[in-house]
């Protein structure tokens, strides 16, 4: 049983303003193609600091925004020691030719300051080349234990304006964390910033959690629990981090469960009698109905963005391959053809590829193709790879990487949808079952 999901944590006291602080568009874009190889030269000085008070936030902040560009592999920050020019005030002139001589083609600046616990933090973004500002510059305002948020919001406008995307450093991340021997793991649900930061923990490690889903808007975490000693489906409030067990058929046992796109409904795996077919519950009415009826082991549902359609694993065909089925059940389309074995497919949110777990050969490996199963590419290979989670923008897949041996352990690891730039998420030990949420408001 394989895991993924969506969500959006609102802190308390978050409540951001976004204004425009002035320009013109300019001729600055990064087009992301499985061409892009050589990153975008940018600068980040550290941001100027309004008041005393801002001082401690003023650099921090810089260095997220450097942090999340330079994550992307698209970009690349060129240092401190290497800028001829020094950013003293944020209303300054720009010296085009003086960045121009370091070889930056994009220069943000900014400022910070700080009244009571309020944060207000500025910035521009200036094409180097061009001589121009890029769009209009922004500020956002925050408590100050929000600062981090702010830096992700500032690096998204940055990635978006040059990239023509829509950015993902302003996202959570709900994941498994575990700890203790491999063979008598505790698991707790834990939510973090999209880099590892700021985690909190939503459920104790006193029974078995799996396959953390939340609601798109982000209220509400699904996830398969053991606590009466079968797997469960459990709802939990996020804000009042209370949680009741969904409806169930005496007898049987529910698992992998998944919203759909407008929070109505569920879709899920249900075993009875050595059976495991997919179902759909009204979280209304607490009704449910069944959308295969095969002796095939069926499982791992995904809705497709604008709830039409559902992808899943179903070994009907002798071995474990992925099908597609109207959202309202129906004879399915098997779209894997390839060698090995499939599971875990996730939509991506932007409804062009799907994403998968992969077996073949004694690896593992984390793959997209398009949603009819035409061009499968794989992107990544290792002892054992498994359940994808998508970014908000379709851009990069989340996913658990465990290592081999009697002392391996579960890890979170990324990857972008062209392969290149995996890279490992900093978390505080073992690690499973990512699921990747909206950008926050």
């Amino acid at each position: 049983m394989l895991r993924s999901l969506t969500w959006a944590l609102a802190l308390a006291g978050a409540a951001f303003a976004a204004a425009p602080v002035a320009a013109q568009d300019g001729p600055l874009r990064l087009e992301i193609t499985e061409g892009v190889i050589e990153p975008l030269p940018y600068a980040v000085p550290a941001f100027v600091a309004e008041n005393a008070a801002a001082q401690q936030y003023a650099a921090e902040i810089s260095r997220v925004v450097a942090s999340d560009l330079s994550g992307t592999g698209l970009f690349r920050e060129i240092p401190a020691s290497a800028h001829i020019a020094r950013v003293t005030s944020f209303d300054a002139p720009v010296g085009y030719a003086d960045w121009k001589a370091v070889n930056a083609e994009a220069l943000i600046t900014g400022a910070v300051s700080v009244s009571g616990d309020r944060l207000t933090v500025k910035f521009r973004l200036y094409d180097i080349y061009s001589g121009q500002q890029l769009g209009e510059g922004l500020q956002f305002a925050a408590t100050t234990a929000s600062w981090r948020r702010m830096a992700h919001k500032v690096a998204d406008a940055a990635y978006s304006r040059i990239t023509g995307e829509s950015g993902y450093f302003d996202s959570r991340v709900v994941f498994v964390a575990e700890a203790g021997p491999k063979d008598q793991r505790q698991k707790r649900l834990g939510v973090m910033d999209y880099d590892g930061a700021n985690v909190q923990y939503l459920t104790d490690s006193s029974t078995i959690v799996l396959a953390p889903r939340f609601s798109p808007t982000g209220d509400r975490v699904l996830f398969t629990t053991f606590e009466t000693g079968f797997p469960r489906i459990k709802l939990l409030n996020v804000a009042s981090v209370t949680a009741q067990l969904l409806p169930e058929t005496p007898g049987t046992m529910t698992f992998a469960p998944r919203f759909s796109p407008d929070g109505r409904q569920v879709v899920y795996s249900l075993e009875q009698g050595g059976n495991t077919d997919i179902w759909k519950m009204d979280l209304n009415t607490g009704q449910s109905s069944r959308l295969t009826n095969t002796p095939a082991i069926e499982t791992g549902p995904s809705f497709s963005p604008d709830g039409s359609r559902i992808v899943f694993e179903s070994d009907r065909s002798g071995t474990q391959q992925l099908y597609v089925m109207s959202a309202s059940g129906g004879e399915p389309t098997r779209i894997s053809f390839g060698e090995g074995r499939y599971g875990t497919p996730v939509w991506s949110p932007r409804g062009d590829l799907i994403a998968f777990t992969k077996q073949n050969q004694g690896r593992f490996h984390i793959g997209v193709m398009r949603t009819d199963g035409s061009e499968e590419r794989l992107l990544t290979a290792s002892f054992l790879d498994e359940g994808p989670t998508w970014a908000p923008n379709g851009r990069v897949i989340m996913f658990t990487r465990e290592s081999a041996g009697a002392g391996g352990e579960p890890r979170l690891y990324s990857v972008d949808i062209t392969g290149r730039n995996l890279k490992a998420v900093t978390t505080e030990g073992a690690a499973s079952d990512p699921a990747w949420s909206p950008l926050l408001p």
